[in-house]
């Protein structure tokens, strides 16, 4: 097993600069189990290293993540072995924790496709250079899923309602777009980006102020006033409404194409992905992920739809792109349209944020052990959403 992670994750050492690779390059550098275990376990380790001033993230081949490996968790479910799939979210949500508090300056070098768990491995980051190959998005929607990740974090504090848009379509970006809204923090052109790698590993430093001279800036978008205009709207349907109502007054083959992307995703991802959101906004991350680590379980045990694995057959497996979705079933389209997901998951009773890799460990076991619906009755009552 050690080899193979090893194999997965390269690691270049230059003075007191890791630059850490993943490298499954034929797989677009999607995240296995065992990378994230071996992510997790070498910042950790970093963290600790007084020797250790700065991390550079990116990816092998010609994407940088394209997000998690949705076909091995989809297969282990259908295999009766969810378990294996909340252990993957459970320790990929403490990577992503662990990169949003981190004391030392991580650095992402997002060339090419930054999907999904390849978002939750950058976003949290100090540093996020965009180049302009860069294709930015988080689909999960149109996978029978939801924006994960901490995405109800990061995605909530986009302009406006543009959080909303990037969640419920989603809709690619490139570089400079990701600049403009803030998913990046600089950009650069793609045949400069070596260059800027090896300027931060001469500059070997840990101040951010001097990592961030190395990195040119520039560029805007001008979809943002017609995305706060409709994204603002309450519902999904109140959006897509909204979304008609300017397509009747401009000819734009963007809002036609987002309309398209609304109607073909899961209606239950959807309503679930817009009110993930709005509550992130007033959440923390540790709070945005394990709430998302809850619904993350709930979503591959199938309570309320088997949106995901319809979504992945057309998506990523036969690749005929027509998910044959199910219809929101009522009573969670009344709750979700009327009520946060909060307060049908546990409370954090006081625990400190920094220790939620540990509840995400113990709550996953519980299940493993006993059954998610018997652990969790005892505090979501009759609704049966959130799983811890």
């Amino acid at each position: 097993m050690a080899q193979k992670v090893t194999k997965q994750v390269l690691v270049k050492e230059s003075s007191n600069v890791r630059t850490i690779i993943l490298n499954r390059p034929t797989q677009l550098n999607a995240l296995s189990l065992e990378m994230v275990t071996r992510l997790l376990e070498l910042f950790r380790a970093y963290e600790d290293d007084p020797n250790v001033k700065m991390i550079i993230l990116k990816g092998e081949g010609r994407a940088f993540c394209a997000g998690g490996d949705v076909a091995a968790i989809v297969n282990d479910c259908n295999q009766g072995n969810w378990q294996r799939g909340a252990k993957f979210f459970a320790e990929e949500f403490t990577l992503n924790y662990l990169m949003a508090t981190y004391s030392k300056p991580q650095v992402s070098l997002l060339k090419g496709i930054v999907m999904g768990g390849g978002a939750g491995a950058s976003m949290h980051g100090r540093f996020r250079v965009a180049t302009d190959n860069t294709v930015f998005a988080m689909p999960d929607a149109s996978l029978g899923i939801f924006p994960d990740v901490g995405a109800s974090y990061f995605l909530s504090r986009l302009p406006g309602y543009f959080g909303e848009y990037m969640g419920l379509t989603g809709a690619r970006l490139d570089g400079a777009e990701m600049l403009a809204c803030g998913l990046a923090t600089h950009y650069v052109p793609l045949e400069k980006l070596s260059l800027v790698e090896d300027a931060l590993c001469k500059a070997n430093t840990g101040d951010p102020k001097l990592i961030s001279n190395v990195i040119n800036e520039f560029s805007s978008t001008p979809k943002l006033k017609t995305i706060d205009k409709c994204f603002s709207k309450n519902t999904v349907e109140e959006i897509i409404y909204a979304l008609e109502q300017e397509a009747d007054k401009n000819n734009d083959d963007w809002i036609s194409w987002t309309i398209r992307s609304l109607r073909k995703a899961s209606p239950t991802s959807l309503k679930v992905s817009l009110r993930s959101i709005r509550e992130g906004r007033h959440q923390g991350v540790g709070q945005c992920l394990i709430r998302e680590y809850r619904m993350a379980c709930t979503t591959i045990r199938g309570d309320f739809s088997r949106d995901i694995y319809e979504g992945f057959r057309a998506m990523l497996q036969d690749k005929d792109k027509n998910p044959k979705v199910q219809l929101c079933p009522k009573v969670l389209a009344e709750f979700v349209a009327s009520a946060p997901l909060t307060p049908l998951l546990k409370p954090d009773n006081g625990i400190r944020p920094i220790a939620v890799g540990a509840i995400w460990r113990r709550l996953a076991s519980k299940a493993a052990m006993r059954g998610v619906k018997k652990e969790m009755s005892k505090y979501l009552g009759d609704f049966q959403f959130g799983v811890g």
